[in-house]
């Protein structure tokens, strides 16, 4: 069997685009580095997160955080009161912490951390706000990673 002019040249456009494309997915790829942090309930899972909440009373939840930065690092959780208002993702709360939590995660790895929180004055639309700090040995400081977590809850006042 012969093959025409037209013919041939169909074949060889079509083995070249496949040799392409075959070439372009076997290419290894830069993976994306990230890190990630969640707010899980008193269980440990998403929902179910309290909403109303009275003064002196002791909340519950976990923070979870995970490490996909390509290297082992050290992360600072700052749980923070906002009285209704959200960090940035450039800018964080300029609030003080309640406390901090902290985690040392290699890559790939994840934590879930218990916490708890009591809030002493009350509020409509109150937020709680965990965010994400990441450790710099490079200068010694720590880094605003701009991600973060918010719960709004209202707080009502004691019951006499």
């Amino acid at each position: 069997m012969i093959l025409d002019d037209e013919v041939f040249a169909v074949v060889l456009a079509i083995s070249i685009v496949l040799s392409v494309v075959g070439i372009a997915v076997s290419l290894p790829r830069p993976s994306e580095n990230f890190a990630a942090i969640g707010l899980l309930n008193k269980e440990g899972k998403i929902g179910d997160y309290p909403s109303n909440v009275r003064v002196g009373q002791v909340v519950s939840l976990n923070v979870f955080v995970y490490n996909h930065l390509g290297y082992t690092a050290l992360f600072r959780v700052d749980v923070k009161v906002g009285d209704g208002e959200v960090p940035s993702n450039t800018t964080p709360l300029p609030k003080p912490p309640l406390f901090s939590l902290y985690t040392l995660l290699g890559d790939y790895e994840n934590a879930t951390i218990p916490f708890n929180v009591t809030f002493t004055y009350p509020m409509v639309n109150q937020t709680l706000v965990l965010e994400l700090y990441d450790y710099s040995p490079d200068n010694s400081t720590w880094v605003y990673m701009g991600e973060y977590v918010f719960l709004r809850l209202n707080v009502t006042g004691v019951v006499f």
